[in-house]
């Protein structure tokens, strides 16, 4: 890891194989039709669960950098929170709820922490569950995945201003306790009057077996790294996804194995797949906006979805 003193104006993306990203691409295109004069876009490529002194050494680089603005943090949201959160000058409620970070910035000379992935989930729900789905079909919802993307998505689907509309009930499986037990313990603060179970799944099979307690008419979800960072999938090829559900894979690249097994049910099954580009998308404006403390909605926000689709 090699931290240069910055130039010109210039977003990091902290991640783990951030050269793969299309964001490297897409942003200087999406800087020219927003005005950011001089903008750049440089990786941070961090393993997974890295030392906290690491993520210290990252965040205090950002902070003391001039022209160093700010970053994207992906895959790396709850552990660059638990090492550095006392660095910050300010923190939104919902990076201290959820104890996790996906955007770093400075304003007047704070540096300040955001957790966007409750607003760009949820924008990204939207766009895809037919309104009055869960009221209709009483489905469920399984997370498959305890990190900062599935506490995101749990916490919009659990809304109070949602009630009458949502699941009629939540899985999280996961593959370690230790992220169970913090899912849990944010959901319940949440008191979201929908019955959650959370299930300690280290192996594929025990993934299956939660996958086939679901209803029709759920949502399942990888909320996992599998398919980008390391390939594979949290499911085997034995799985059977339950009928007319929508299938969601939060990666947009990598072997993408879990779009894939569900690709190959949709015919039978019946099931709407969704990848994560949209997500990316969503994410990725809500940064910048912060970073650079400008607005990307309505026409703005259409041109930026435009650039990167014709750039996919």
């Amino acid at each position: 890891m090699i931290l240069e003193k910055a130039v010109q104006p210039t977003l990091y993306f902290i991640g783990v194989t951030t050269t793969q990203s299309s964001i490297m691409k897409v942003f200087p295109e999406w800087a020219k039709a927003l005005g950011l004069t001089d903008a750049v876009i440089k990786g941070i490529d961090i393993g997974i669960h890295a030392e906290p002194s690491v993520y210290r050494e990252v965040v205090a680089f950002i902070r003391d950098d001039q022209y160093s603005l700010g970053a994207l943090v992906t895959t790396h949201k709850i552990d660059l929170y638990h090492a550095c959160h006392d660095m910050f000058d300010y923190m939104d409620p919902y990076a201290k709820a959820f104890g996790e970070l996906s955007s770093i910035s400075k304003k007047d000379g704070r540096l300040e922490g955001y957790a966007k992935d409750p607003i760009s989930s949820g924008l990204s729900l939207d766009t895809f569950i037919p309104e009055g789905f869960w009221k209709e079909h009483g489905g469920e919802v399984l997370l498959i995945g305890a990190g900062g993307s599935a506490i995101s998505i749990g916490a919009y689907l659990m809304r109070p201003e949602s009630a009458g509309n949502r699941p009629t009930r939540i899985v999280v499986a996961n593959r370690s306790q230790p992220r169970l037990d913090e899912i849990e313990r944010i959901f319940a603060l949440l008191n979201p009057g929908i019955p959650v179970e959370y299930h300690l799944t280290p192996l594929l099979h025990e993934n299956d077996e939660q996958l086939a307690g679901m209803k029709p008419y759920s949502l399942i979800v990888n909320a996992t790294g599998l398919g980008k960072d390391r390939p594979g999938s949290p499911l085997s090829d034995d799985c059977v996804f339950p009928m007319n559900s929508l299938v969601w894979e939060l990666n947009y690249r990598g072997d993408l194995k879990f779009m894939h097994q569900a690709e190959d049910q949709a015919g039978a099954q019946k099931l709407f797949v969704e990848d994560g580009w949209t997500y990316f998308i969503h994410g990725w404006t809500q940064v910048v906006a912060e970073v650079f403390h400008i607005d990307i909605t309505g026409e703005a926000l259409a041109t930026c979805d435009c650039i990167a689709r014709a750039m996919r």
